[in-house]
């Protein structure tokens, strides 16, 4: 494409906005669900769900920043708050001296597995309830296709 921005279509420029606003609003209304229910924010939730899921609870830092998109800086902030509070840890990687692993705690563990019921509803009811099963599989397809598209243009 040259240097001038080939503008959206009506259609396109609807459909992204669409996207982006429902994305907006189910981030806020689920971290203020969390917030309000488990003292979690959206971040905590997204480390915690990551630890969970992975060998042994634990992760290396800069992996857990790639798979969240975040920012190295915004990952040590957020793991800093969460040492803070017990919900993770940080150990030495032995194969890299300046790479570290975040490790779920106990405590950890315990306030994920009280809040991922409530988080589920909540998915349940704003997302997967207003969608029929054909609509649910086609968003998912797509869904899937964008993300294939980013992984294969990281820079």
């Amino acid at each position: 494409m040259n240097e001038q921005s080939q503008w959206l279509t009506p259609a396109e420029q609807h459909a992204w906005r669409s996207v982006i606003r429902m994305y907006e609003r189910l981030e806020g209304r689920l971290s203020r669900g969390l917030q309000v229910e488990s003292c979690l924010s959206g971040s905590d939730y997204a480390v915690l769900v990551n630890l969970t899921e992975a060998p042994g609870g634990r992760m290396r830092h800069v992996d857990l920043a790639r798979r969240l998109e975040w920012e190295k800086s915004r990952m040590s902030h957020q793991i800093t708050r969460m040492v803070k509070r017990g919900l993770v840890g940080r150990q030495e990687c032995p194969e890299d001296g300046r790479g570290a692993f975040v490790v779920i705690t106990p405590e950890g563990r315990k306030v994920i597995a009280e809040a991922a019921p409530r988080h589920v509803r909540e998915v349940r009811r704003l997302f997967i309830e207003p969608l029929t099963p054909d609509e649910l599989e086609t968003f998912a397809r797509v869904a899937d296709r964008v993300v294939e598209r980013l992984e294969q243009k990281q820079c």
